[in-house]
Order: structure tokens, then C-alpha cells, then sequence
């Protein structure tokens, strides 16, 4: 396992050339701060590996949208450009990695180049934070912060780390990040967060996704308003009997 420095954990963009490979699954959505590990076992992404470690370490992580079956899968339009900071060759060839995301990015064009793996010409994609949303900014982490917070109550040991960092300061595009990559939501509300770059339209997002997923899994009883009694949500269709 070749170890990583801290210049891995920068990004610069002159060492970037504005073309990447893509690296396309159906159900993971990568963002920029947090780190990944991934198994790479198909021969094409074997050699997609082994250029980007000669070359760059840039990897793009996009997400089908169509029928992963087919040769060129749909992706999405947005993508999460990864380096590798570290991996482990094992003897059949396939490879353990840890790949670090680093920066948002927009599919431009997908180029021809005749590689066993997919390219495209990437647009990169700052954080922007309007100055007339700072106002409310401190609030809306402080909101962020505590629903999801809640989400985690009960979660896996992973949510300790989590926690942890929670409690640090950091700026709200990273803690929008890192609450995006780990929260339960569906991978096409993943995907809209990854292509927003508005920090605070992101942030405003995932509050409002988080209270909607936290009133459905805790429902109000339903009252009868002739006797103010509680009345027990029926399930319908009703399970079928164990007969």
C-alpha cells in the first residue's frame, strides 16, 4: 500500500489539464472532501488505473443514469473529480484504492480517443457563496449541522468520526458536502447536489430533505376531531397473513 502526502490532499488546478477519465457507477456519487475506497477488478478500468498512476492520479467519478448494461452507459451531466492518493496492486492485477475527492465538475464533451475507458473534456465548478445569503449562513450550518445530526442517532460506528467532525468548525461547502455523500438520499438528489454550486442553495437542500425524511419516518398520529383521540395509521394494502 504506497502511502500519501499532503500535497495530495491540494488541488491544483495547472496540474490539471481539463481532461479526465471517467470512471462511471450506477449507485455511488462522489463529492469533493471526502475519501473513497474502491476496488477495481474489470480489465479497461485496470487500465485506466495504471495511466492515471504514470500520469496525472486524476480520476472523474460520474454516475449512470441509464442501463448499466449497455456498452456507453448515460451518466450524469456532473461529475466529482478524485485523485488517488494511495493504492495496493494485488497479484491478479486488480487494484485497492483510496481515491480523494477534490473538485465538482461539468461534463462538456465526452472525446473519441480510442482507450479501452471513457474521457471527456470537464469544466471545473467552484463554490459560491452569495453575499446576500451571508447574513443567514451561520444559522443555516447551525440548522444543517443539528438535522443532520438527528439523521445520524442509532447510525453505524462510522458516525462517531462523523460526529466528531461535526463538532468542528468548518466551512458550510465542505460540511455540505460531506453531509451529501453521507446521508440516506436517493441518488438522483445526490447528483442535484453535486451539479449545485450555490453553497447556500445546497445547505437550504439538504435541511429541507432531512425534515421531510425525519417526518416520514416519525409520523404524527392522526387525531379524530369529534374526540380528540388518537387514531392508529392503518396499513393499506394489509400484509398478507402468514396462511
Amino acid at each position: 500500500m504506497l502511502p500519501w502526502n499532503a500535497e495530495d490532499l491540494t488541488f491544483d488546478e495547472s496540474t490539471f489539464s481539463g481532461v479526465s477519465r471517467l470512471f462511471p457507477l450506477p449507485n455511488l456519487v462522489m463529492f469533493p472532501h471526502v475519501m473513497q475506497p474502491l476496488h477495481v477488478f474489470e480489465q479497461r478500468y485496470r487500465d485506466m488505473l495504471n495511466e492515471a498512476l504514470d500520469g496525472d492520479g486524476f480520476l472523474a467519478m460520474s454516475v449512470i443514469k441509464g442501463d448499466e448494461q449497455v456498452e456507453r452507459p448515460e451518466v450524469c451531466s456532473h461529475v466529482c473529480v478524485g485523485r488517488i492518493v494511495t493504492h495496493h496492486r494485488l497479484e491478479d492485477g486488480r487494484y485497492n484504492v483510496l481515491l480523494l475527492g477534490m473538485r465538482r465538475a461539468r461534463i462538456v464533451r465526452e472525446l473519441n480517443s480510442g482507450k479501452p475507458f471513457r474521457e471527456a473534456e470537464l469544466e471545473l465548478i467552484d463554490d459560491l457563496y452569495p453575499g446576500a445569503g451571508h447574513a443567514s449562513r451561520d444559522q443555516l450550518q447551525r440548522e444543517l449541522t443539528e438535522k443532520f445530526g438527528e439523521s445520524l442517532k442509532g447510525g453505524e460506528a462510522v458516525d462517531d468520526a462523523i460526529r466528531s467532525f461535526l463538532s468542528e468548525e468548518a466551512p458550510l461547502g465542505v460540511l455540505t458536502d460531506l453531509v451529501s455523500f453521507a446521508a440516506p438520499l436517493d441518488v438522483a438528489d445526490k447528483c442535484q447536489l453535486l451539479g449545485e454550486s450555490n453553497v447556500d442553495r445546497r445547505a437550504q437542500l439538504l435541511v429541507d430533505w432531512l425534515d421531510a425524511r425525519s417526518a416520514a419516518a416519525n409520523p404524527k398520529p392522526v387525531t379524530h376531531p369529534a374526540h380528540n383521540m388518537a387514531v392508529p395509521k392503518l396499513l393499506f394494502p394489509p400484509k398478507f397473513s402468514v396462511n
